[in-house]
């Protein structure tokens, strides 16, 4: 059974005016949920479905945890498919435990604001792009558990169960989950030892989307500092890079090129001609194996040290290449690595690797001999 199958099934066999017992159809799908190992979950995560005890719950869901941060749905963060209550709709959400706290906080009002303050407070520390993608309030029902789980939603992401995606679109939406997940987990630690001394500022309350996810295309990203979970680890990044691709963005679309950074994690910026994108409204990643499309990587100079950020830009351009565009029978794109100054001898070596550099100058932009003949610099 695919995670899609599954989804479909606990929507079409759950009924919360039945029993919890395990006989009945939709408490036996989801009591199964636990010993299954072909849901796509990754090697050492667990799955568990949950449909109440003693009454069945109002909006069933499966839980997906890390044992490493946390396998206590009371308590701590984790990821939920939880179901609507009128089961029509499934959400993946990156969740807090509210059982806990519903002991520990008396008012109902009091409870929500405490929920959606933290999770507010987890989101800015989230990868930027990432999670604008995942800026979803999420609609469970009116009764007091699903309104609880939609205040804890940290980020979420909404399926229509007459419409579920693909199962391929369903495991590239978990694995950027399970990445929002451990930054979460990551920030949740920083936050719990920043509040055990000076209290920090209150933060703003956000604005999240409703509805379909948006278009492609280009957005401005969060210039703010934030942290992005790289394979195993968390690398601080911040807002000059942000700055670097919001600057280079707007000088291309001078050279009639249009920028993407938007449904393309964990790239940073895709190009296409102008006049080519305006006739394909989904890219690469929508199946437009014919459409030339422009790779970007951008690196910020630390202390003007030019050695690590072409390494780092060459591994993750070949790498992209490789497993986003080739392993997907897609064109192979055009390599370019961003710079936010000259990379001096660089440069040449780059060129030699098949990637066009192109470095932000105190006038505007150099290159190579390559991104000048695409018309990119010059």
């Amino acid at each position: 059974m695919t995670m899609r199958e599954l989804l479909f099934e606990v929507a079409h066999t759950y009924d919360q005016k039945a029993s919890t017992k395990g006989h009945v159809p939709g408490q036996k799908v989801l009591r199964k949920v636990a010993s299954r190992t072909d849901l796509g979950v990754l090697d050492g995560w667990e799955a568990e479905g949950y449909g109440g005890k003693g009454t069945a719950a109002l909006a069933p869901w499966v839980g997906v945890f890390d044992p490493k941060i946390n396998r206590n749905p009371k308590a701590g963060l984790y990821l939920a498919y939880i179901f609507s209550t009128d089961l029509k709709t499934v959400t993946l959400t990156l969740q807090q435990g509210v059982t806990d706290l519903e002991e520990k906080i008396r008012g109902r009002k009091v409870l929500l604001s405490h929920l959606e303050r933290q999770a507010d407070r987890l989101f800015t520390a989230l990868p930027a792009k990432l999670a604008e993608e995942w800026n979803y309030r999420p609609s469970f029902g009116p009764q007091e558990r699903p309104e609880a789980y939609e205040a804890a939603s940290v980020v979420a992401r909404p399926y229509d169960v007459s419409n579920l995606p693909t199962e391929d679109q369903l495991q590239q939406d978990l694995r950027a989950a399970e990445s929002l997940l451990r930054s979460a987990a990551e920030a949740d630690e920083a936050l719990r030892a920043e509040e055990e001394g000076e209290p920090g500022l209150a933060q703003p309350k956000r604005k999240r989307k409703a509805g379909a996810a948006p278009a492609i295309g280009f957005k401005p990203g969060n210039s703010s500092a934030y942290l992005v979970a790289i394979a195993a680890h968390e690398q601080l990044k911040s807002r000059k890079h942000e700055l670097l691709i919001q600057d280079f963005a707007t000088h291309i679309a001078e050279r009639d090129y249009e920028a993407r950074n938007q449904h393309i994690h964990p790239k940073d910026l895709t190009l296409h001609p102008a006049d080519a994108a305006a006739g394909d409204a989904g890219g690469a990643d929508a199946g437009a194996a014919d459409l030339q499309e422009w790779l970007v990587e951008a690196k910020v100079l630390r202390n003007g040290n030019a050695a690590p950020a072409v390494r780092e830009a060459v591994g993750q351009l070949k790498e992209y290449s490789y497993f986003l565009y080739g392993e997907k029978g897609l064109k192979a794109p055009h390599l370019i690595a961003l710079f936010s100054e000259d990379i001096g001898v660089y440069a040449s070596y780059l060129e030699a690797e098949g990637i066009a550099a192109i470095w932000q100058t105190s006038d505007g932009w150099g290159g190579t001999a390559t991104a000048d003949a695409w018309g990119m610099v010059g």
